[in-house]
């Protein structure tokens, strides 16, 4: 690990739990760096802070921001400690819409990061003090509620954004609840596109699971988190991706989007009806993310225990018949239902993401350079659309 301290030279951002920075480095550079107002005070313009440059050094990571591990003395006194309840506990969560009276979070002793100097209570969704305890102590079903499920966090805005269009397009309001797993970011206030959904109220809350932390709702699993979405935030449709920053070795099972079949047989076995959002791209460089990533045919290869219903783009002229060649040679058919699905327009698509502030990229490319990376989301999400539509009460 790699660290050195530096002095705060301005505020670039304040969000919901974190402050993006500008810094300077001991050789005189200015760097940006994040620091999480939940476990530590807000920083002001001089003070000076402890980095972790890890990530940095190593030339990885989401942004290319060191991280704030600690506030140095302020002229000799000890610096302001953050509030034992973190921001996120501090508000009301979406949960609290639907129970008598809003939680008393700071009676958590769930522990997140565990056994680590950062390590932090959290008042789970299935703990003694949670008012859904006696709920989780029963045997719970999804309902057949749809459940997307995509490798990438970029996956989350553009599916929302589909969503939220077909909402306005049916005249339907459609209640959609972001699962975050601890594949990535495990703060979801780095989550930039987080903080503009909660702007726009297109999400109705958040859950993050395993070590995330941050969600409107705390979770211990992923089996009780897509419970929670459920039962406790009343999701007619749920979105499960990582945060920011996944990981990749360029071998067949080392990637932290692997979950995805996890989840997949998480949702079946919870009686839900998963959708997995299928990778695909053919501006990716990489051989092995050209047209169905090896990520998604490993997961449908060998990870999804049981056959599930998977829909494909139906792309035109060569990009069309290599997609159906892949699978062909995957033999997908031999254990998935496949469905093949004319995508929308891409100006269709542009219309979706107009209302979205930010950039939607995939490694740092758009819906204009990867228009068949938009197109396997929108085919997923379309889908999902029809069945609940189909489904509902």
């Amino acid at each position: 690990m790699q660290w050195e301290i530096a002095i705060v030279t301005q505020i670039l951002e304040h969000r919901h739990g974190l402050q993006e920075l500008n810094v300077k480095m001991q050789n005189g550079s200015v760097s940006k760096a994040i620091h999480y107002t939940d476990d530590h005070c807000q920083v002001t313009v001089n003070d000076q802070v402890l980095l972790n440059t890890t990530a940095v050094s190593l030339k990885l990571g989401t942004g290319g921001y060191h991280i704030v591990h600690a506030v140095m003395p302020r002229n000799g006194e000890e610096t302001c400690e953050a509030n034992a309840l973190s921001a996120f506990e501090q508000v009301q969560c979406h949960s609290c819409l639907f129970d008598s009276k809003p939680i008393d979070r700071s009676r958590g002793h769930i522990m997140k990061l565990r056994y680590t100097s950062l390590q932090r209570p959290v008042l789970a969704v299935e703990e003694p003090a949670s008012p859904y305890h006696t709920m989780f102590k029963h045997r719970q079903s999804l309902q057949g509620v749809p459940v997307l499920i995509g490798e990438l966090h970029s996956m989350l805005p553009a599916a929302v954004c589909r969503l939220q269009q077909l909402s306005r397009e049916f005249g339907i309001a459609c209640r959609i609840v972001y699962v975050m797993s601890d594949g990535g970011a495990l703060p979801i206030a780095f989550s930039r596109h987080i903080a503009e959904l909660r702007k726009l109220n297109w999400l109705v809350g958040t859950v993050t699971y395993g070590h995330a932390y941050g969600g409107d709702v705390e979770a211990v699993n992923k089996y009780t988190a897509l419970l929670a979405a459920k039962h406790v935030l009343q999701a007619d449709i749920v979105i499960v991706t990582m945060g920011p920053g996944s990981v990749g070795t360029g071998t067949r099972l080392g990637f932290s989007g692997l979950e995805t079949g996890e989840l997949m047989n998480a949702s079946i076995a919870l009686g839900g009806f998963p959708w997995l959002i299928p990778r695909i791209s053919f501006a990716d460089s990489r051989p092995s993310h050209h047209g169905i990533s090896h990520h998604t045919l490993t997961v449908l290869q060998d990870i999804a225990a049981t056959g599930c219903r998977v829909v494909l783009p139906n792309l035109q002229h060569e990009q069309g018949a290599y997609l159906r060649q892949q699978a062909e040679q995957a033999l997908l058919s031999h254990k998935h239902e496949l469905e093949w699905r004319t995508p929308v327009s891409g100006s269709l698509w542009e219309a979706a993401i107009a209302p979205y502030a930010l950039s939607i990229l995939t490694m740092g490319r758009g819906l204009s350079a990867d228009p068949t990376y938009f197109a396997g989301i929108g085919t997923a999400v379309e889908a999902a659309w029809d069945y609940w539509l189909e489904t509902r009460n």
